[in-house]
């Protein structure tokens, strides 16, 4: 490796962990305030039921395989699709996915897949890890597995900013297949310039993510020490101030750690340079959900308060108490009963 290579590597290393203790510190703040002694709930909870469901591969347009799993039967005259965010993977619907099908039945189908780069999907090439590419992605899904029929689309972080593209990409869909939107955690734009999201406008970060795409053998092979670094910066974010599920914070903590190098840093860009406003417009001709935890510090508060005045009366806004940017596990039932209640207003059997 030329000394230049090992110089970036080194100082990028350095970046990720300067945001690293950041993030540590208000971790470490948030635990202390936790009640460790609180039985857990979750503690015998199955967080890869999803992965038990029936599974099908959707090949993206430029041959990427995309995992997907279907709960309900194929001819349900609803389907709900999952979209999940960014470094997690399609389990991170636990909840709705377990406690959807006990209301729906074979009423409503439900579909959840992997993006590009995550979980159980293939490999991504650092040029298709954008927002454009997932929203195309997104829309293979739907055309592959849910070729007829209406759909409802809910979409975690990463995963709003893939159905926001989408609007934008295929607008014709919106109001006629897709009767309703929801977008959890998520952000139309601006999130380097918020929260935990503005530790990425920084040259050392810059300098890691260019060693990566130069030298992606020599980081994977510290992936260890990597992701020691890059996992406080994804999950100090991940849940409020009062939170306490040591299973799922280390459901979430595993997952992350999972995620292959390569994939985080390479859609770190897409994160920094998107910009899914143009898709508000469409959205805005339908009944929407947006949803955000109070404590959220990866797509604050305002961003969500933004969404919902932009996509204007046919909005509905749940601010959830004492949560983070991993609303829907942290106080899943808050989003399970929202997500039935989009469902309710599009679509009555």
């Amino acid at each position: 490796m030329e000394r230049s290579g090992r110089l970036e590597i080194l100082a990028g290393t350095a970046g990720v962990a300067t945001l690293g203790a950041v993030a540590i510190g208000a971790a470490a703040r948030s635990l202390t305030r936790r009640k460790p002694t609180t039985p857990d709930p979750n503690s015998i909870e199955d967080f890869g039921l999803i992965y038990s469901d029936h599974a099908s591969i959707v090949v993206a347009d430029d041959g990427v395989p995309l995992a997907v799993r279907e709960v309900g039967p194929a001819d349900a005259p609803l389907t709900v699709v999952f979209v999940h965010g960014f470094c997690l993977r399609m389990s991170t619907w636990h909840f709705q996915r377990r406690d959807l099908e006990k209301r729906w039945g074979g009423d409503v189908r439900m579909i959840f897949f992997d993006h590009r780069g995550h979980g159980e999907s293939g490999q991504a090439s650092p040029g298709s890890c954008t927002i454009t590419q997932m929203a195309a992605d997104l829309e293979a899904v739907l055309r592959t597995v849910v070729p007829t029929g209406p759909v409802v689309l809910m979409g975690h972080s990463m995963g709003g900013m893939a159905v926001m593209a989408l609007a934008s990409r295929r607008p014709e869909l919106f109001g006629t297949r897709v009767l309703g939107v929801g977008l959890v955690a998520s952000a139309a734009h601006g999130i380097a310039e918020v929260g935990l999201g503005r530790g990425l406008q920084n040259p050392l970060v810059d300098a890691f993510r260019t060693s990566v795409r130069r030298a992606p053998r020599a980081v994977e092979a510290g992936r260890g020490l990597t992701r020691m670094l890059m996992a406080p910066v994804l999950t100090a974010g991940s849940f409020g101030s009062t939170f306490h599920s040591p299973a799922v914070s280390e459901f979430v903590e595993s997952v992350i750690q999972r995620t292959r190098i390569d994939t985080v840093v390479n859609f770190l860009r897409a994160l920094e340079e998107h910009d899914e406003t143009s898709g508000l417009a469409v959205l805005s001709g339908i009944p929407t959900l947006v949803a955000c935890g109070y404590e959220d510090k990866v797509t604050p508060l305002p961003n969500s308060v933004e969404l919902h005045n932009r996509l204007g009366s046919g909005c509905e806004l749940v601010g959830v108490a004492d949560c983070g940017h991993m609303v829907m596990l942290e106080n899943p039932d808050v989003i399970t009963d929202a997500i039935e209640a989009l469902v309710e207003r599009v679509w009555q059997p």
